[in-house]
């Protein structure tokens, strides 16, 4: 048989050389808090869709059936952002963003407005009581979570 000759060990690489050329042990980051999103929608299908949705692309999610539940949620949890239904039984949503928007605890969280009901004057009420985003259903997880992102990232600067 032809062909190189047979590599002796001591022909490798001392191991020094071979610990140099090897990646270095990469030191474990600190753990960084996942961001919180708040679900509030009266209707459990939406809610788990939204839930499940933000959970597989790396939130941590929490939900609320309704304004005055979403309100207290957001007082004690503070989350990153909450994506609030419109219309819900006891508390609106508008009226929930309202209180959300003037209690000091929670006035610089974005709020999400999402509603079945297009009508460009709620669209214009929800924006002056200081919703950041409206959004028309229905809407696609991704493009919530598309405005979600920029609402994260904005809060940053």
């Amino acid at each position: 048989m032809t062909g190189a000759p047979a590599r002796r060990s001591d022909d490798s690489p001392r191991a020094p050389e071979a610990r140099a050329l090897q990646p270095r042990e990469r030191r474990r980051a600190p753990s960084r808090r996942r961001r919180l999103i708040l679900i509030v929608d009266d209707a459990a299908d939406t809610r788990e869709l939204y839930a499940t949705y933000f959970r597989f692309r790396g939130f941590d999610v929490v939900t609320a059936p309704d304004g005055d539940a979403g309100i207290e949620a957001t007082v004690r949890l503070k989350p990153d952002v909450v994506v609030m239904d419109l219309a819900m039984p006891r508390r609106d949503g508008i009226s929930a963003a309202h209180h959300l928007k003037h209690h000091p605890r929670t006035c610089k969280i974005p709020v999400v407005l999402l509603t079945g009901y297009g009508l460009r004057a709620i669209h214009e009420g929800a924006l002056e009581t200081g919703i950041d985003v409206f959004l028309t259903k229905p809407c696609l997880p991704e493009d919530l979570e598309q405005h979600v992102r920029t609402l994260l990232d904005r809060r940053r600067l």
